[in-house]
């Protein structure tokens, strides 16, 4: 086999699997711009609520997240706050417990999401009777109505998942802005434009509300500390559960201002959404032969190419490629119209502002740094393994030579 039949070979693979996730992007963004749902109604009951809010050395935002919830419309006696605060200044500490929350200050050694979450569920007080369990991100800030609205959409939706619109709290550099159009890229294609069609939205790790019972079993069910929304998301299609999206109700999230840590944002999303499908890969059979059309939906998802590696994919093969066979080059070209055509689809117009083009054009590069990043970060990831695996086979020769000597 010569040279030119392996750039071949390779050129077509990958412009198949892109071409593949490109269509998908671009049916969900197109389904996105039609209504999916009428003004919701007035809930006739008050349901009660736990809010849950992990908190990991998130000093600067905590608090405003914290009074952003106080000052809520809906009746205080039919909502708790719990923050779990997880590695913060006791300072901080100290002026949470003043306000009327519950705070826990758990001291993990390898703190995650999932572990607050399970923290916070084991030690609420048994004789606490709540319908609904709200989790929020340290750094999120919702307006005064919000839990009434929530109340009156987990009425109506009549299903036991419901997720909110988070939308972004700051758009004050380069970074934030880019990381704002994804997210709404991503509540356009995922959430939005799957409703219309008729399925289940994806959760967005904040801005949830889950039935109480389901959460307090389920979470407790998970192992690992990598990505507690995906193991969620396999849970309720396993239960063949809905998650509700919507898009009226909004959650204002606060966005990474530095491109070193959106780049590591992105890195981590693309090992757990790998993790997902590996753990999850084995159910596809099943959820064809039971038409669970949720469940072989998410297992495509995180079959996808990752946004991140697609766009970095097109980029660098659309440059690439003229210089080694000119008339390979058109279809990626191609391609690349295509997926910028679903992104501004899937885009909001009020994110279109004197910024826009700058940014826009700032998206192929950063995603090819973003490449790189992944690929340091496979290494580390690689290495940290390697290690962990060390530390496991040295203990089991030290437990050995322990029972040898116990022996003689």
């Amino acid at each position: 086999m010569n040279f030119w039949w392996i750039i071949t070979i390779i050129d077509y693979t990958l412009f198949a699997v892109v071409a593949l996730t490109v269509l998908y992007f671009l049916v969900f963004a197109i389904a996105s711009l039609f209504k999916h749902r009428d003004q919701v109604k007035h809930a006739k009951t008050q349901n009660r609520f736990i809010v849950l809010i992990p908190s990991y050395r998130q000093d600067n935002v905590i608090r405003k997240t914290v009074n952003s919830v106080l000052g809520q419309n809906y009746p205080q006696r039919l909502f708790d706050i719990v923050v779990i605060s997880d590695h913060q200044s006791e300072i901080v500490n100290m002026q949470l417990a003043q306000l009327p929350i519950t705070l826990l200050t758990p001291d993990f050694k390898e703190s995650s999401k999932v572990k607050s979450l399970q923290y916070a569920v084991f030690n609420l007080p048994k004789f606490k009777i709540y319908d609904a369990v709200l989790v929020l991100d340290a750094g999120n800030i919702i307006k005064p109505e919000y839990i009434d609205e929530v109340n009156d959409a987990y009425s109506f939706s009549g299903t036991k998942v419901i997720q909110t619109h988070r939308l972004s709290a700051n758009r004050d550099t380069p970074s934030a802005r880019l990381d704002s159009i994804f997210e709404e890229i991503n509540n356009s294609i995922f959430r939005h434009g799957h409703q219309v069609l008729g399925l289940s939205a994806s959760l967005n790790g904040s801005g949830i509300v889950f039935d109480f019972q389901w959460f307090k079993t389920n979470i407790m069910k998970i192992r690992g500390t990598l990505g507690e929304d995906k193991a969620l998301e396999s849970m309720l299609m396993h239960d063949g559960i809905f998650v509700d999206y919507f898009e009226g109700i909004h959650v204002y999230d606060e966005k990474t201002r530095d491109l070193k840590e959106l780049n590591a944002q992105r890195s981590r999303w693309i090992f757990t959404q790998l993790h997902a499908l590996v753990s999850n890969i084995h159910f596809l059979p099943k959820a064809i032969i039971t038409r669970n059309y949720d469940h072989i939906d998410k297992l495509l998802q995180w079959m996808l190419v990752p946004r991140t590696i697609l766009v970095g994919i097109i980029a660098v093969m659309g440059l690439v490629m003229p210089f080694i066979y000119f008339s390979q080059a058109v279809k990626w070209w191609i391609v690349a119209a295509v997926i910028l055509f679903a992104f501004s689809l899937a885009t909001p117009d009020y994110l279109v502002d004197k910024n826009w083009d700058k940014d826009f054009l700032r998206a192929p590069f950063i995603s090819i740094w973003g490449l790189i990043n992944i690929f340091r970060a496979g290494r580390n990831e690689a290495s940290t393994r390697i290690k962990e695996t060390g530390r496991w086979v040295s203990g089991i020769k030290e437990k050995k030579k322990k029972k040898k000597k116990r022996r003689y």
